[in-house]
């Protein structure tokens, strides 16, 4: 890691939180015991940096240490260390440029000639004091790179053409939209949507008609170790077992005291416990009396491939059902 100085001239010699931010500076002091304030230095220096133009002065560290009772020392060396934090003066507009792969793939190179040609070198700041630039490293948004964040907020599948036109908008104060700038919804395919569009795929038809999961055919190959090419005994069979399935018995409702609390099942979270409760399956009992047919079916249904009986659900839910209790 470079080494990383605050300026010291451009800080002044004083720092005071505004009086909008004393609320938040005391959300983050009650989450720690009086004696771990110091626990919320990285949130303070963030506030700290907010109120101080976008970035962190020497009075602004200060200022959090004296809040924390910690040694400036040790608030320098956790300013110093994010690069989360500004040393020095940035412009009323900062933008961060991810150069790492995926955006320079798709085009930050270019995008930072246009902060070189439009702001100037990194970490300048414009004589109007309005932009500022620095090149960080992965944002979080690759699939719709190039991109950059602008104070705080993304700014997505840029064209040197429209990075440029958000620039000079800025530096004229005028605010910009954030978001894409191309024809696509967040980080959906750019375009209309070219696969499953097929409307069944979404209204449940397509499930209800499923009877058997694709390729559960049983293979059976045998051959016998004296066999040989030659051998017409050589022979490879596949053999498909047939088991009936059968819908669980389903309730409207469940039975007085309410359902089950499914998820003491091991296996069965939030999401299951949800799609057996539409299925009509709300109590122990009823997972309980399930037959081979009904597991078969609801092994089918749920294309879980054999995950009730690998997971015990029966036993569990009889057990369950008896006594109501899970260790």
């Amino acid at each position: 890691m470079s080494v990383r100085r605050f300026d010291i001239e451009a800080g002044g010699d004083e720092f005071t939180f505004e009086v909008a931010t004393e609320p938040k500076i005391s959300f983050w002091l009650s989450k720690y015991p009086e004696d771990r304030a110091r626990s919320a230095v990285i949130p303070l220096l963030w506030l700290a940096q907010k109120d101080n133009s976008g970035w962190l002065s020497e009075p602004a560290m200060r200022e959090v240490a004296d809040r924390l009772n910690m040694p400036y020392i040790r608030v320098y060396e956790v300013a110093t260390f994010y690069t989360m934090f500004r040393l020095s003066p940035v412009g009323k507009y900062h933008v961060q440029l991810c150069g790492t792969t995926p955006c320079m793939l798709r085009g930050a190179n270019d995008l930072k000639s246009v902060c070189e040609s439009v702001i100037g070198q990194k970490s300048h700041v414009t004589d109007t004091g309005r932009l500022s630039w620095e090149e960080v490293e992965c944002l979080g948004a690759c699939v719709n790179a190039p991109m950059v964040q602008i104070n705080d907020y993304y700014y997505e599948d840029l064209t040197p053409e429209s990075f440029g036109r958000v620039l000079d908008q800025l530096a004229n104060g005028v605010d910009v939209e954030p978001g894409t700038f191309v024809e696509r919804v967040h980080s959906a395919p750019a375009g209309e949507a070219r696969t499953l569009v097929d409307p069944a795929l979404y209204d449940g038809s397509v499930i209800s008609e499923i009877s058997s999961l694709p390729n559960s055919t049983k293979e059976t190959v045998s051959q016998s170790a004296n066999d040989t090419p030659a051998n017409a005994k050589n022979t490879v069979e596949t053999k498909e077992k047939d088991v009936e399935t059968v819908q669980p018995k389903a309730l409207s409702a469940p039975g007085i005291g309410g359902p089950d609390d499914l998820k003491l099942i091991s296996g069965i979270g939030p999401v299951l416990e949800d799609k057996l409760n539409n299925l009509g399956v709300f109590h122990f009992w009823q997972i309980a009396k399930w037959g081979e047919a009904e597991v078969a079916w609801v092994d089918d249904f749920l294309s879980f491939k054999g995950r009730i009986g690998r997971e015990r659900w029966i036993p569990q839910a009889t057990t369950l059902a008896e006594d109501g209790k899970s260790e």
